[in-house]
């Protein structure tokens, strides 16, 4: 038998570290070539890490979270055959030397969840039969089964009322399960675990949850732009009856879109990305990047719309690039084959990169009206509320229309309150008319 050393491979992209997320093995398993180890995490692209050989692990070089070189040691096999740490030479020494060292016993992804005591006054040692008591207890099949009623005299009942005792969480030692004195004195000589009278129990359990992977740059990028950029959030009402009757209307259609493809369904957010579109051009300076350290805005000429998604493994945002240059079809194509590939975590990089402004949107979740914050270093991000039916006077009666907020943000630092509410207003404009955003 031999042992076999796993490096973390080059994960490419020119990285020189990955963080690891996952371990899908742990200490004393078997695997087999191929077997999927770990995942690491690079920027927002997660890899697998493959054994090469059939073996059985004995060695975990990392903990969730941690920050691994490319060619660091990360898994140690014991190996049919003398495995590759012998035929390394002097090369492998000094990493055998480090794997000799004792391995961390907590490769398991599961949260720890540790108890947190309750404060109370010291008690006095519990009595010897109490002391038995207890053992027995701990091992006794309380509580009870629902409707039995426990067996106790007028006066253990009387100290267990006295006391919030659940008589039914007490295991009793005496003939038949019957509860004395002494086991009423166990039960309160375990802790501050006791079970009320009434059903309820107290929770003291905290669980520590480490930030790894795609929620810890979540909370960085978060951080990052509430602490840089000084936001201004402006709320405005879309009135998008028209939009959603155009929008039936054109799904209806069954026509073939460039290269004799099916058009695909289209949502609202082709139509608002063509919306920005039309007033990026007029206020170029909304489709900018803002170096804050060197003092200069990136104004971009190719508008790379960025469309918040939300994964299983938390929030990304794929970018339809060079929206300026795809129609209603294509943007909508894109939009569903970026938020595909974002959920079934494919999305490369280059497609979760780039952005020079983003739509923010919760669909059926949107709620009211909400404070998107700007995915650094852009300038605004747009953010879709929900739509709802209501009530709109037309100046002789009230008819129903269908109605949406956009609230976005900007960076108050470039882009004026001014500026913002022109370029709001002018997506209101483009999607209370739909029939603008196809004029060119």
């Amino acid at each position: 038998m031999g042992e076999h050393i796993i490096k973390l491979p080059d994960v490419g992209e020119g990285v020189a570290e990955a963080e690891l997320v996952e371990w899908h093995v742990k200490i004393g398993d078997i695997v087999r070539e191929d077997t999927v180890l770990a995942a690491v995490m690079t920027d927002k692209a997660t890899v697998e890490i493959p054994s090469p050989v059939d073996g059985e692990i004995l060695w975990l070089g990392a903990e969730i979270g941690d920050t691994v070189a490319i060619g660091s040691p990360i898994v140690r096999l014991k190996v049919a055959g003398e495995g590759n740490v012998k035929a390394a030479g002097k090369e492998a020494a000094p990493a055998a030397e480090a794997l000799a060292k004792p391995a961390s016993p907590k490769p398991e992804t599961a949260p720890v969840i540790k108890a947190k005591p309750a404060e109370a006054p010291a008690k006095p040692a519990p009595s010897p039969a109490a002391a038995k008591t207890i053992a027995r207890s701990s091992a006794s099949g309380v509580p009870r089964p629902e409707g039995e009623k426990p067996l106790a005299s007028p006066a253990v009942r009387l100290r267990a009322k006295e006391a919030g005792i659940d008589l039914r969480q007490v295991a009793g030692s005496g003939p038949a399960g019957r509860i004395g004195h002494e086991d009423i004195e166990a039960f309160l000589a375990r802790g501050p675990q006791v079970a009320k009278a009434s059903g309820l129990a107290r929770n003291d359990a905290i669980e520590d949850i480490k930030l790894v992977g795609l929620r810890r740059k979540i909370a960085e990028k978060m951080t990052l732009s509430k602490s840089r950029i000084p936001h201004i959030t402006y709320v405005e009402e879309i009135d998008v009856t028209a939009l959603e009757e155009l929008r039936a209307a054109l799904n209806k259609e069954k026509r073939a879109a460039k290269g004799g493809a099916e058009r695909p369904k289209l949502t609202l957010l082709p139509f608002l990305m063509r919306a920005m579109v039309k007033a990026i051009a007029d206020q170029p300076q909304l489709n900018s990047l803002f170096d804050d350290e060197a003092g200069i805005i990136h104004q971009h000429g190719g508008i790379h719309i960025g469309i918040a998604a939300q994964t299983p493994s938390g929030l990304v945002v794929p970018v339809v690039k060079h929206a300026e240059a795809r129609d209603i079809w294509e943007c909508g194509a894109e939009v569903a084959r970026l938020a595909e590939a974002a959920k079934s975590g494919t999305a490369t990089r280059d497609e979760l990169s780039g952005s020079t402004i983003t739509i923010t949107s919760l669909g059926a979740m949107g709620g009211v009206a909400t404070t998107p914050v700007i995915n650094h270093p852009e300038v605004a991000i747009i953010g879709v509320n929900k739509m709802m039916v209501r009530p709109l006077w037309d100046g002789t009666q009230f008819i129903p229309r269908k109605m949406m907020n956009l609230s976005s943000s900007f960076d108050h630092r470039v882009i004026d309150g001014w500026d913002a509410a022109v370029f709001v207003q002018r997506i209101k404009a483009l999607l209370e008319t739909p029939a603008l955003i196809f004029v060119d």
